[in-house]
Order: C-alpha cells, then structure tokens, then sequence
C-alpha cells in the first residue's frame, strides 16, 4: 500500500495494519541536488538494518545504498609496513604507512598535502596493487597536468588499469552513495591503497559534524578491515602561526602526518613532522622539504631551530641544515644525506 502522508502525523492506523513499512523522505539543501534517503519503520517478523540509507532515483529504477556497518566486514591479511620509496619520509614514519591503516595528512592550502598521498599511491602501484583517488575539491585534467610537471603520470597509471580516479561533486553526491562507491572498488577492483582529498570537500555533503564523524569512523574501520591503506588530507584555515581545522578527526586516523610553512632566512619554506602513529614508534623531528622537478624533497632534521610550528623560528647553530638557496638537490645522494 502507499501512503502518501496527507494524514494526521500521529495517525498510525495504516502503520498498525501493515507488516512492513518502509518510510521515503526527501531533502532539499540549501545548495545543491535534493537528497533522498530512506527508513524501515517496522517489519514483523523479519530483521532489518535501522536508521536512514541513501537512495536515488536513475534510469533504470531506483538505486538503494545501505548504511555502512564497518563490523559486518573483516578480512585476514598482513600488516606489514608500506614504504613511499622516500628514505628520508619513511625515516620520519617509523619505516612506512602499516598495511590496514589510516593515515591524515593536515596542512594548509598549498602546502602538498596532495601530493604527499600521490607518492604513497604511486608506490604501491610500483609494488603491484591498484590504487583509488577521490578528488573532491581540484579538476582532473588540472590535477593530472600538475602531476605530470613532477613526474608522476597520473593519466598514464589509469589508463593501465593500476590507478582508478574518481571526480566527487560534494554537492551531487550523498555520503551514503560515496561510502558505496568506495566499497565496490574495495570489493570488486581489489583497490589497496585508497586516497581521499580532500575531508573539507566530504564535509561539504554533510548537514553536521557528528554525522561526518560518524560518517569517516565507519569508512576508515570498513577499509582498515579490507586490509586497505587510506590517505586523507585536510586542509587548515591559515597559512603560519595558529592554524584552525576545520573538523578534528585525528583520533581516528592511525597516523598523523602535520605539514607546515615557516620564515627562515628571508624565505617561506615547508616543514614536515609525524605526530601521530599507532602502529610503532616514529621520528619525532622535524625536517624542511621542497616541491621540486622530482616530487617530494625532504631535508635533515631541523635540530637547531626552535619555533617551527609557530611559523617563525629561531635558530640557534652553526651550520644551517636548510635547503641552499637556488641549488637544486643532487640526483643521486647516499641514504640519510637529507636528499633524494
């Protein structure tokens, strides 16, 4: 039977009377496509999943995207460390990202956080596994053009089938039906490196903060499960000094990666430092690292400065382990040299 709701809310005489029902609700935000989601109010005799699923109307009927419920799905695999094939990164996180893990990387705007995830997407490509990127907030051929004057052919990658992107409009797309595509290139793909960039453009598709919380733990506990490594970036509101995130989801993440600018010598430049990681014990410097022709470039650690975090630093050596004005990094440099 269908009820089209033109009663008295509190009239549950057809309610009484069904075995089923199941409840149709629409949405419409204040920018962007309606949202539509659904409920099973009751089912006698039968169990149902509760709360709300996300659902819409296609060609071809109706597209139905149950909540996630990250307990339901565990794999057994191996946990061992995944290195970016940067020393000096991999010297800073202890020996690698850990297999099953999740890792934020915070930073603001400009800073690389993008970049930083796409080296550690690449790497497991070169390790033989596919990779998932999914861009919320920058356009592909944007993207694709920017990575390839670093030398990293993201185009090429997923035109081979190893690297599988995604453009997310936030303003299109419910987060149930992002958590279901998620799922299928775990599932079916076997993706195992996931990239999610950046969380402000996930929040945007959210009504509340509690729910994108909520939202994010189940999304991270499910790939975690699949034995899946997910990188996801954050962009801070500030560019030095204090730095405010948006939503705080630090707790959740397995690793935290901090990435930020500082003065020095006439100079902005970027500092990098882990300051989180579950799985073992990490490097707790922090060291200075460019942008250049080749990708990432991180210097020795920042031993004589103090201030860093802060933005403007004083530094209190003799010698300067800072990046040398104008000269590019050598090609080739032996491990720990502070070049790559």
């Amino acid at each position: 039977m269908l009820d089209d709701l033109t009663t008295e809310a509190l009239d549950k005489t057809v309610h009484s009377v069904a075995h089923g029902v199941v409840r149709l609700e629409e949405l419409t935000p204040s920018y962007g496509a309606d949202r539509r989601r659904l409920r099973v109010v009751k089912y006698r005799g039968q169990s149902y999943r509760g709360g709300y699923h996300d659902f819409s109307i296609a060609r071809g009927g109706l597209k139905v995207f149950p909540r996630l419920v990250a307990g339901e799905h565990r794999t057994d695999f191996s946990r061992e460390p995944l290195t970016s094939k940067m020393p000096e990164l991999d010297a800073l996180l202890g020996g690698g990202i850990e297999r099953g893990s999740s890792a934020l990387v915070l930073g603001p705007a400009g800073a690389g956080k993008s970049l930083l995830t796409l080296m550690f997407a690449k790497a497991a490509i070169d390790r033989g596994e596919k990779a998932a990127l999914f861009i919320f907030d920058e356009e592909l051929g944007l993207l694709f053009s920017r990575a390839k004057a670093l030398s990293i052919d993201l185009e090429g990658l997923r035109n081979s089938g190893s690297l599988l992107v995604e453009q997310v409009d936030a303003a299109e797309l419910s987060p149930g039906e992002f958590a279901h595509r998620v799922r299928v290139l775990v599932d079916s793909a076997q993706v195992k490196t996931v990239v999610i960039d950046s969380l402000n453009g996930y929040q945007s598709a959210m009504p509340e903060e509690q729910e994108l919380l909520l939202h994010v733990h189940e999304l991270l506990q499910y790939l975690n499960r699949q034995g899946a490594t997910t990188f996801v970036t954050v962009a801070q509101h500030g560019l030095v000094g204090d730095m405010n995130t948006p939503v705080d989801i630090t707790y959740l993440a397995d690793s935290v990666i901090l990435l930020r600018y500082f003065e020095a010598l006439g100079r902005v430049r970027r500092a990098i430092s882990v300051i989180k990681k579950r799985s073992g014990a990490h490097e707790d410097t922090i060291r200075e690292y460019r942008i250049g022709k080749k990708g990432f470039e991180i210097g020795l650690p920042l031993v004589d400065f103090q201030g860093v975090l802060r933005g403007v630093p004083t530094y209190s050596g003799n010698a300067s382990p800072l990046f040398a004005d104008g000269v590019e990094p050598a090609d080739e440099a032996p491990p720990g040299s502070g070049r790559l």
